[in-house]
C-alpha cells in the first residue's frame, strides 16, 4: 500500500487527456501538487517533500508590492529550492506590481508562477488581496492579464476558491476569464471564503470549473488520505489534486498518494526526519529564527506519534516548545520518537502499531 501506482481514479478529464499534463513548455508527470502554504512551503520545507519525489511543490504566498521593494523575508520567501520545478505565488492588488513582481521571479529563475486569489486571511481580504479579489473579477482580471505579461514565457497559474460564499459561487466565471488571459492551470479549493477551514471542502462544486475551461484544473481542500484521491478526482472532474493542510507533519504524503514513493523511505527513522528538518531549519533561517520557525513543526510531527501511539505528550510538547537549546531539542525528539519508522506514523499504514498500542 505504501506505493499505489495504479489508484483507481474514473474521471472524464483524465481519460481525455492521459500521460502528463502541459502547462505552458512544461509536462508535468504527477497528478499530486503540494499548495502554497504561509509560514510552511518555506525552502527547507519544500527540499524535505521534493526528496519523496514530490513534483509540483508551490512555494508560501509571495506578497508583490514587498517583492518589488526587496523586502528581504519576501525574496526569502520566493527562493528556489534547488531542486527540480521552481514554483513561486504571488499575491497583490496592483497591476503594476503583480506584473513588476512577476518579471523579478521569472528573471531569477521561476518555472511556474501562481497567483493567489484564494487566500481567506483577513489581513489578506483587508488588503484587497487573495479572495477578496473574487468579489470583483474584473479587477481580478486585470491582475491576471498583468501577471501574465510579466511572466513573459514562464507560464502562469491561478488559485482560487469556489466564491466568496455560498451566493456567489463564481469560481467558473473567474477560471473562463483566466484561461482567455493566458492562464495555464488553475486550482479550486472547493470552500467559499466565508467558510475559511470550516466544514468540509464540496468537491462537486469543482466540477463546474472542470467543465467550463479546457486548461487543467486541480482540486485542493480536504486530501487527507490515499484513498481520498480517487473519490476527489471523481467528484470534481479536476485533472490532478492539490494536498495542503493534510501535509503538516507527514512530508512524505504528497508522494505516497501520487504513487511516487519508494516503499523503501517509509522505513526511514521518523526521529531522523524530524531532527534533520529541524537543523536544516535552523541552517537556513540562523539559530534564532530557526527556533521559532521550528515549533509548528515539532508540534505536528509530535501530533503523528500522539495519533499514531496513542499516547499523550503534553509536558515533552511544552518542553520543546520552550528549548532554545538545539542538542536538547534533538535528544528529545529520539527519545520520543524512538524507533519509529515513517510507516508507523502514517495514517494509510500504522493500523497495526495502533492496535499493538
Amino acid at each position: 500500500m505504501c506505493c499505489p501506482d495504479d489508484l483507481p481514479i474514473s474521471n472524464r478529464r483524465l481519460a481525455a487527456h492521459p500521460g502528463d499534463l502541459s502547462l505552458g513548455r512544461l509536462s508535468i508527470r504527477s497528478r499530486v501538487f503540494l499548495a502554497p502554504l504561509s509560514g510552511i512551503t518555506d525552502v527547507p520545507f519544500r527540499r524535505l517533500v521534493r526528496s519523496f519525489g514530490t513534483e509540483v511543490v508551490y512555494s508560501e504566498m509571495v506578497a508583490s508590492g514587498e517583492l518589488i521593494r526587496n523586502d528581504a523575508d519576501s525574496r526569502q520567501r520566493a527562493g528556489a529550492d534547488g531542486l527540480g520545478l521552481h514554483a513561486v505565488q504571488l499575491a497583490g492588488r496592483e497591476a503594476s506590481a503583480m506584473r513588476k513582481a512577476a518579471e523579478i521571479v521569472a528573471a531569477e529563475g521561476a518555472d511556474v508562477i501562481d497567483i493567489n486569489m484564494g487566500c481567506p486571511a483577513k489581513k489578506v481580504v483587508g488588503g484587497l488581496s487573495g479572495s477578496a479579489l473574487m468579489r470583483d473579477l474584473d479587477q481580478a482580471l486585470r491582475l491576471i492579464e498583468a501577471t501574465v505579461a510579466g511572466a513573459g514565457s514562464v507560464p502562469v497559474t491561478l488559485k482560487m476558491r469556489l466564491g466568496w460564499d455560498r451566493s456567489s459561487l463564481n469560481a467558473p466565471d473567474l477560471a473562463v476569464r483566466a484561461e482567455g488571459a493566458g492562464v495555464r492551470l488553475v486550482t479550486v479549493h472547493g470552500r467559499t471564503r466565508d467558510q475559511f477551514y470550516t466544514g468540509e471542502a464540496d468537491w462537486p462544486a469543482i466540477a463546474a470549473v472542470s467543465r467550463a475551461v479546457t486548461i487543467p484544473v486541480v482540486a485542493n481542500g480536504d486530501l487527507q488520505s490515499v484513498a481520498d484521491l480517487s473519490s476527489m478526482l471523481h467528484a470534481s472532474e479536476a485533472d490532478a489534486a492539490m494536498i495542503g493542510r493534510g501535509v503538516c507533519g507527514r512530508p512524505w504524503f504528497p508522494a505516497l498518494v501520487g504513487g511516487h514513493l519508494d516503499c523503501n523511505q517509509m522505513q526511514q527513522s521518523f526521529a531522523d526526519l524530524a531532527v534533520s528538518h529541524y537543523d536544516s531549519m535552523l541552517e537556513f533561517y540562523g539559530e534564532q529564527a530557526g527556533l521559532r520557525h521550528a515549533r509548528k513543526h515539532l508540534g505536528w510531527y509530535l501530533d503523528r506519534w500522539e495519533a499514531a501511539a496513542a499516547s499523550r505528550l503534553a509536558s515533552d510538547r511544552a518542553e520543546l516548545m520552550r528549548a532554545t537549546d538545539p542538542a536538547l531539542v534533538r535528544a528529545r525528539l529520539r527519545s520520543l520518537l524512538g524507533a519509529a519508522t515513517l510507516s508507523d506514523v502514517e495514517p494509510d499504514l500504522s493500523a497495526s502499531l495502533r492496535q499493538a498500542a
